[in-house]
């Protein structure tokens, strides 16, 4: 009998993680079932507790429950720890909890984007669930210099203070500042916005990275207008996934398949 799992969040209509889950299991000889589970704002525990109890061993959490997710957990790893957001539960004899978007994200940009991060500056946008989720991941990846910028300047600070050598600011101290790689994690893009960025931050051979996948955003569109190279966040989707398989199944997929098939390569 197929073992259940699923994304949460709202909303998940969109996900394309039952597709990519089924990949994994159909490429490591896994046999599991893979769904969506939609829920209200305040539901996330409920449904939780509902799919638990009709035996569901494992969840996927999206936006906007990363941060309840960690809360629900009565175990969690070093790195939900360091970035107190949730993205995979796992229903052991307690809930376990790990967070694989940073792991993810670097993966992506090192193996997909084939970008060094330990040759430049580099900087983070937003202080919600998405910037914590990874920002850890990129400090221990030895990112050499890491700004985090936040329309609210406080929140920035606060995440940027757990974190030796990362600077906070606001958009409008940049100024004239360069930066090798420009990651966007915030929701100004499911919005069909952009954060108000100088031209400036995009550096000679930048990569513009937008946690959001499947479209042209606002930002991706001005940082190809700056001459700068560009990536969504299909390939991070991708890559946390089979974190997150590994962490529920102990198989590591491979993901290049994946990605190309899903980008129509």
């Amino acid at each position: 009998m197929s073992e259940r799992y699923a994304v949460i969040g709202h909303p998940v209509a969109h996900s394309k993680s039952p597709a990519i889950h089924a990949e994994f299991a159909r490429a490591t000889g896994q046999e599991i079932e893979y769904g969506r589970i939609e829920v209200a704002r305040d539901g996330f525990r409920r449904a939780v507790d509902e799919f638990r109890a009709a035996g569901g061993k494992g969840l996927n959490v999206t936006l906007p429950f990363k941060h309840e997710a960690f809360q629900y957990c009565g175990q969690t790893s070093e790195r939900a720890r360091a970035a107190e957001v949730v993205n995979t539960l796992a229903f052991r004899e307690t809930v376990f909890g790990d967070n694989t978007d940073g792991v993810g994200l670097v993966r992506d940009l090192e193996r997909n984007q084939h970008f060094d991060l330990r040759s430049g500056r580099a900087l983070l946008m937003g202080a919600g669930g998405a910037a914590h989720g990874v920002i850890g991941a990129l400090r221990e990846a030895g990112v050499a210099q890491l700004v985090v910028v936040n329309r609210t300047v406080a929140k920035a600070h606060a995440l940027a203070a757990r974190f030796p050598r990362t600077r906070a600011c606001g958009y409008e101290d940049l100024g004239d500042e360069a930066f090798g790689l420009i990651i966007n994690a915030t929701s100004a893009s499911l919005l069909d916005a952009a954060p108000p960025l100088p031209a400036a931050v995009f550096g000679r051979g930048a990569l513009a990275y937008d946690m959001v996948y499947g479209r042209e955003t606002p930002f991706l569109a001005a940082a190809r207008a700056a001459g700068a190279r560009v990536s969504d966040g299909l390939g991070m989707l991708v890559e946390q996934a089979a974190e997150s398989f590994f962490v529920w199944r102990g198989v590591r997929p491979d993901t290049a398949p994946v990605l190309r098939k899903l980008r129509g390569g």
